[in-house]
């Protein structure tokens, strides 16, 4: 299927956008107007653009069936400060209540059940129950259109972040796998990261990988390795060379009882080169590569 966006109705743009652009970080943004009513409200268009100066930015659309907007956009336009709390899997549920349109004045901190916690730098308060926490100053406010399903950029500067100490090791470095973060897909639909679903993708950074098109034909070619196998194999900064040490009893065996068929000794060799990219083990995998040429 091919969709032009102008023949969508804004709720059918809303609907396949969400869906395809995810997951997408939560910004559960605490505010406060010039009256001092609360404001808690998430936000899944969110992310961070910028470390030095440490700027993030979210967007509280305005709403597609009626065209009006937000009690956050409202705040931070009277008093351009907001905390940004981010959402785990422990609050998740909470967070889901707090998104209720509660009439202006109506705190959401109670209605949903969270607590609290005075800010040190911005007027907003935070949200106790978050392990990780932005206090931000509004930068700008840029609409981005009037009609119904319009974002409002929110570009805010980080001026104190808080984060609980369960979070960080001996050396004061976050542990990913402890934060569980969730995140927003389409509709009602949501996502957890714990260690089950983590991986590592090592980074080419300053070292440039050779590239797929330096891969052997009969790899570029394979049936069996995939499109991420054969990243793996091109993520390295220089061709490798044969190490005369290395030893591979189930190599010796393929070698042993397919050498006679070359087609089927490679359809083994990339087979066993698949598991063990997929294991993570990229130097073993170029070793057989190697080996059984």
């Amino acid at each position: 299927m091919i969709f032009d966006l102008h023949d969508l109705k804004p709720a059918e743009k809303q609907y396949y956008l969400q869906h395809v652009i995810a997951p997408r970080p939560i910004c559960f943004a605490s505010t406060i107007d010039k009256a001092g009513n609360i404001n808690l409200s998430p936000f899944s268009f969110f992310n961070l653009f910028s470390s030095n100066p440490p700027v993030v930015v979210f967007s509280p659309a305005r709403r597609v069936r009626d065209n009006t907007t937000k009690h956050t956009l409202q705040n931070v336009l009277e008093v351009p400060e907001v905390v940004i709390n981010i959402v785990t899997w422990d609050m998740v549920q909470q967070t889901s209540l707090a998104s209720c349109e509660f009439p202006k004045g109506v705190s959401e901190f109670i209605k949903a059940g969270f607590t609290e916690e005075p800010a040190t730098l911005v007027r907003p308060p935070m949200v106790k129950e978050s392990k990780v926490k932005m206090e931000c100053k509004v930068i700008e406010v840029k609409p981005l259109g009037t009609e119904g399903g319009a974002g409002n950029l929110v570009i805010c500067e980080v001026v104190r972040l808080h984060i609980n100490d369960s979070l960080l090791d001996e050396n004061k470095k976050i542990d990913q796998r402890k934060i569980h973060h969730v995140a927003r897909l389409g509709g009602d639909w949501y996502c957890k990261v714990d260690e089950s679903n983590l991986f590592i993708v090592e980074k080419p950074n300053t070292q440039l990988g050779i590239g797929v098109d330096a891969l052997p034909a009969s790899v570029r070619n394979s049936n069996i390795l995939t499109g991420n196998n054969l990243g793996q194999l091109a993520n390295v900064h220089e061709t490798p060379v044969v190490n005369p040490s290395f030893d591979d009893d189930r190599l010796k065996d393929i070698i042993q009882y397919y050498s006679v068929n070359p087609d089927e000794m490679e359809k083994e060799v990339h087979s066993y080169c698949k598991e063990l990219l997929d294991a993570g083990k990229t130097t073993e995998a170029w070793q057989v590569l190697l080996a059984s040429v």
